[in-house]
């Protein structure tokens, strides 16, 4: 991360900027003004609340809960949305999970797609969930991060995800992702 940038709105997102920290009571009506950026997107919210949580998750974005919020973690939001990933703090993990149980697909679709996956797939996918990336992962896993990558494209493949986003929400029984316009 070169340099912080404070913007107020109507936001004007340098065209040199890897990422936009959004730190904000309600994210969800800001992220209407970021949506058409084209910069990946990362809230800090002290909201916790499931339906706040999934709707910025399904637009893209990585979120961290304030109390969750540390140097490192937020050093890790940026490095994953940089490289194209919604990083969720623990608390958000937990608000995603949640949102999920709530929704109303029935519980045999989601049973169905988990089968689609190998044991190990089964295991990446429980990580990807709580917002790890391949690194992180391949190191739970005692796995290279090639290794892991194979994986993801395989699970992204067998639940017809698009990415990682997707392919949480669906392994969660969520609705798929909306996609995100990026120029």
């Amino acid at each position: 991360m070169g340099r912080v940038v404070r913007l107020s709105p109507p936001f004007r997102v340098p065209a040199d900027a890897d990422a936009v920290v959004l730190r904000c009571e309600d994210p969800v009506v800001l992220l209407g003004e970021l949506r058409d950026a084209g910069v990946p997107v990362i809230v800090v919210s002290p909201r916790r609340d499931t339906d706040t949580v999934v709707e910025v998750f399904r637009s893209g974005a990585g979120y961290v809960v304030e109390d969750d919020c540390c140097a490192y973690l937020l050093s890790s939001a940026v490095m994953a949305a940089a490289a194209g990933h919604a990083f969720l703090s623990h608390s958000a993990c937990d608000a995603l999970r949640e949102g999920a149980r709530r929704m109303p697909m029935a519980d045999d679709a989601v049973e169905r797609r988990r089968r689609l996956l190998s044991p190990r797939e089964r295991q990446v996918m429980e990580l990807l969930s709580t917002g790890l990336g391949a690194q992180e992962i391949g190191r739970r896993l005692r796995l290279s991060e090639k290794t892991v990558r194979n994986n993801l494209s395989n699970i992204y493949a067998k639940l017809d995800a698009r990415g990682g986003t997707d392919a949480v929400l669906r392994w969660l029984g969520a609705p798929p992702a909306a996609p995100v316009l990026r120029e």
